[in-house]
């Protein structure tokens, strides 16, 4: 059996025993809310990983690009939302999945929903909502959000599946009340609309919420009907940071070699290529990455990486050329992003090699 120091580096690991234990916590989490699990597959893009989540009881997976789609299709999962706005020069692609499997569309827009419209498939579209985060979506307070709705709820060819929302700003929560503060924001704003909506004669059969940092502090999801984390079958460094898990709950490390040494610091494998250049979040040190000292107990070293270049990785001190070292990204969705495959393992032993289904 191959052990993880056989690897050429920089390799990307996922520890088995956490990742079971982390779908497993965010099943029970969701059943215990009384809401479906719909979880976002762009974490890990990973057939085998969702095939797990699916086994676990989710009722449905999330994708962020239409190759997601169609590569969680191609491998018999028939219920897939596309939670990014429709692009409208790749409908066609969008309509060879749902020929053939259950795919839900996202519009905040007129435009969006008269380009399905022409396409004439009768596609499931759901409304997306800024709860707060204005990034994209309809206000939920606005005529043109209820229009919207409207239009999508009266269409001769689209069925109208609900209203759906990312609570992005719970990234930006540090504490376990603030993140539930945001969450709860985040419900009574879709469950406000989703009642404003049935006031208006208009039927909302699904209220779709959910990120990591929020489902691990929010205190009842009543009125909502699916939740979508996606960030939680790995965790990072970001989610220790915003007190969602500790360092044992991270799952997806980078194994990298030392491979230049000076007095003050000493450079590894691992860049930007593998780990991107995501700094993690505010609020504390900064760092593009950390060091851990002793995976198996959690301990992390002092010395962090300080700054990436495509292939570099600056390490803010001295070590050993030729040692290894498992670094504990940022964000572990991009990270994941940057290889074509992950190594599962269990304690040092690869168990087994899994594709990256990183295509656009």
């Amino acid at each position: 059996m191959t052990s993880i120091h056989d690897l050429p580096t920089p390799a990307l690991l996922v520890d088995l025993d956490v990742l079971e234990r982390n779908l497993s916590r965010m099943q029970a989490r969701c059943d215990e809310l009384d809401v479906a699990l719909r979880p976002h597959v762009k974490t890990h893009k990973c057939i085998e990983i969702g095939r797990m989540q699916r086994d676990l009881g989710a009722r449905g997976i999330t994708v962020a690009t239409i190759e997601e789609a169609r590569a969680f299709a191609d491998a018999g999962f028939d219920d897939v939302t596309w939670a990014f706005p429709v692009i409208p020069g790749r409908i066609g692609e969008a309509r060879a999945i749902a020929e053939r499997s259950t795919l839900r569309l996202l519009v905040d827009s007129m435009a969006a929903i008269e380009a399905l419209e022409r396409d004439g498939f009768p596609f499931h579209v759901w409304l997306e909502v800024d709860s707060g985060d204005h990034r994209s979506g309809v206000d939920p307070g606005s005529d043109s959000g209820l229009g919207l709705a409207r239009a999508l709820a009266d269409s001769a060819s689209l069925l109208f599946d609900g209203i759906l929302t990312h609570a992005g700003h719970t990234y930006r929560a540090f504490d376990e009340a603030a993140r539930g503060a945001v969450a709860g924001e985040e419900r009574d704003v879709m469950v406000g609309m989703a009642n404003r909506l049935r006031d208006l004669g208009i039927e909302v059969r699904g209220v779709s919420v959910g990120s990591t940092p929020g489902m691990t502090a929010i205190d009842h999801l009543r009125g909502v009907t699916e939740a979508r984390p996606g960030n939680y079958a790995y965790f990072d460094a970001t989610q220790v940071a915003l007190g969602a898990c500790g360092v044992g709950d991270c799952a997806l490390t980078v194994c990298a070699s030392v491979v230049s040494s000076a007095r003050d610091h000493s450079v590894v494998d691992a860049g930007a290529l593998a780990l991107s250049k995501d700094s993690g979040p505010g609020g504390g040190r900064p760092s593009m990455g950390q060091l851990f000292a002793e995976y198996e107990t959690g301990r992390l070293r002092d010395e962090r990486l300080v700054s990436l270049s495509q292939e570099h990785g600056v390490v803010g001190g001295p070590l050993e050329v030729g040692s290894r070292v498992r670094i504990l990204p940022n964000h572990s969705c991009l990270t994941n992003a940057c290889f074509d495959h992950v190594h599962a393992v269990r304690g040092e032993d690869v168990i087994d090699v899994w594709r990256i289904r990183r295509g656009r």
